[in-house]
């Protein structure tokens, strides 16, 4: 974007292009997703008419070199954006020298405007035997599929994984300290969803924090919870936070000021505290989403390049969990909208899917919309359920626009769908 504007731009970049979303994130993970799903929808599949000659198999060499093969295209394809921008592209470690230079590759470069865009890392708590465990980033390397997983967390990518090691046949537990699923999201939603994932055999501990892992001289794993229980696996999953990558970048040597957990502290226009050094995505902490720090790329090309200052827009960003069933989301949870606009209207549906009418299949979507009582805006809009990301998407926008519920109500639903049903709710939630 800069480059288009006319900017002489070069980047510096060790690994493979595309950043976590493409390599170790929302690419692979929602590949890995799709196949998890592909079980229950063999067992779909009979209530309406199929039949297999033999159970179906699923070979997870396979898996991942059909992913690769798509990462390694999609590299391929960031790499030659930035060459066909004019891009000056450094394979390499930068560090910061000052407020203008930057060394890669043993020279020192010299720039204008510097931009921190390096991401964040998976953490694991330590605790004794901690190198046992894997975060994320190798779960998408595994060399084969294990018989048992502890996955350890309450967030995205702790569901997402359990959902995912779940659907391959995978004997999984989801281990949570907390008393309730997705903190910060609509308290609802996290009830409802560990419900949704007990139903379908997926075991969930909460209250239960490892406190060490030890290794057995057969390779079992045995986890020592702080509520003084114990569990064997044959592999344990942290996905319990993320931490900037901002260590050993010369950051502090340039006076750039850091939040305690290591972000990069920055203002409405993505400007650090030094003039000439701005920081965008997750390595500021903000709203660690790929969409978002694309967008905030785009605002300060524009505010930099094109004389246009355009600040960060972070309200009503639109978010999806792809765990099983989906989880998508935008605008203010209950919570959240009672604080700041205190009276509500809630509107509520639970129902079967259509698709699974003709099985034995409990599960339901579930949606909710959170209503402003006095100006009848739209604040909020949640779903579980299949393609939840795919319909909160088009919702988005009426929420971003400030749409009504009366306006809602005026929108004529497309039946027979799921989607229907966020212009079809009429009755006040109790």
């Amino acid at each position: 974007m800069s480059a288009g504007y006319g900017a002489r731009v070069a980047l510096a970049e060790c690994g493979d292009f595309g950043g976590t979303c493409v390599n170790v994130g929302c690419i692979p993970k929602k590949l890995f997703s799709y196949a998890a799903h592909f079980r229950e929808d063999f067992e779909i599949a009979r209530a309406y008419g199929w039949s297999f000659d033999a159970a179906p198999a699923f070979e997870w060499q396979t898996l991942l070199q059909n992913k690769d093969r798509e990462i390694a295209r999609l590299n391929g394809i960031y790499e030659r954006l930035l060459v066909n921008a004019g891009v000056t592209i450094h394979k390499s470690r930068a560090t910061l020298r000052g407020p203008h230079e930057v060394e890669v590759d043993g020279k020192v470069i010299s720039a204008r405007h510097i931009l921190v865009a390096t991401g964040s890392w998976p953490v694991i708590p330590p605790i004794p035997g901690r190198e046992h465990a894997v975060t994320s980033n190798e779960a998408f390397h595994l060399p084969k599929l294990p018989p048992r997983v502890i996955v350890v967390g309450g967030g995205y990518i702790a569901l997402e994984f359990a959902s995912i090691f779940h659907g391959l046949g995978i004997e999984t537990t989801l281990s949570y300290r907390g008393k309730r699923l997705l903190r910060g999201f609509d308290a609802e939603l996290g009830t409802r969803i560990a419900e949704e994932m007990i139903a379908k055999g997926l075991r969930l501990h909460f209250g239960g924090e490892p406190q060490a892992i030890l290794k057995r001289a057969d390779g079992c794993l045995e986890i020592v919870y702080g509520d003084g229980t114990r569990q064997d696996a044959d592999l344990v999953m942290f996905a319990t936070g993320r931490r900037a990558n901002t260590a050993n970048l010369g950051l502090e040597a340039a006076g750039v000021e850091l939040a305690p957990d290591g972000a990069v502290r920055v203002d409405r226009y993505s400007k650090s505290n030094v003039d000439s050094i701005h920081a965008i995505g997750d390595v500021t902490n903000r709203i660690n989403l790929t969409p978002v720090a694309t967008a905030e790329a785009m605002w300060l090309a524009r505010t930099l390049f094109r004389n246009d200052p355009t600040p960060i827009d972070h309200e009503h960003v639109a978010t999806a969990v792809f765990c099983n069933p989906n989880i998508a989301t935008v605008g203010l949870s209950e919570e959240q909208a009672r604080e700041r606009h205190g009276e509500l209207d809630l509107y509520k549906a639970s129902f079967r899917g259509l698709k699974l009418t003709l099985t034995e299949e409990k599960e339901r979507t579930f949606m909710k919309l959170v209503v402003d009582r006095a100006s009848q805006r739209v604040v909020g809009a949640h779903m579980i359920g299949p393609d939840a990301g795919e319909i909160i998407q088009g919702i988005a926008i009426a929420v971003k626009l400030g749409a009504t519920k009366q306006q809602f109500d005026a929108t004529i639903g497309i039946h027979p769908t799921a989607a229907e049903e966020f212009v079809t709710m009429r009755e006040k939630a109790k």
